[in-house]
């Protein structure tokens, strides 16, 4: 169908709170399920992972008073892109090695080994954290 060629785009606002980062998974698995992307497919798994990762280091790292912290999803048929934008460009996410013991730090090897790219781009308030999550185009085998 030539409808499902194109990009398809999401965007919303969340408070910079534990509860904020969980809706804005829950509310991008359903905006996924919407798009053809089902629920609890690897995708859909991935894709939650992922934007459970970004949103809660927003929350963690990059709150800021007054300052949400945005998801935005785009999906065309051979890609997943998440991006979540937050108020501090002085805070960047990074890899870290496995450190003994540690019961926390290892979300963004998490994604990275998840996506198949992500990165950091900074915004005039702020960053945006992404991560590009391939997919199979519809009719793959």
């Amino acid at each position: 169908m030539p409808g499902d060629l194109l990009a398809k785009a999401y965007a919303q606002r969340f408070s910079p709170t534990e509860r904020g980062a969980r809706l804005a998974r829950h509310l991008a698995l359903v905006q996924l399920d919407e798009w053809g992307v089902v629920h609890s497919s690897a995708l859909s798994d991935d894709a939650g992972s992922v934007v459970g990762e970004l949103a809660a280091n927003a929350v963690r790292h990059g709150a800021a008073p007054g300052r949400d912290i945005e998801l935005r999803l785009v999906i065309i048929p051979s890609l997943l892109r998440i991006e979540v934008t937050d108020a501090r460009a002085d805070l960047w996410p990074q890899v870290r090695p496995p450190r003994r013991g540690a019961e926390s730090g290892y979300g963004m090897a998490m994604v990275a080994a998840l996506a198949a790219a992500w990165g950091v781009a900074e915004q005039g308030v702020g960053k945006t954290v992404w991560a590009e999550l391939r997919r199979d185009p519809p009719g793959a085998c």
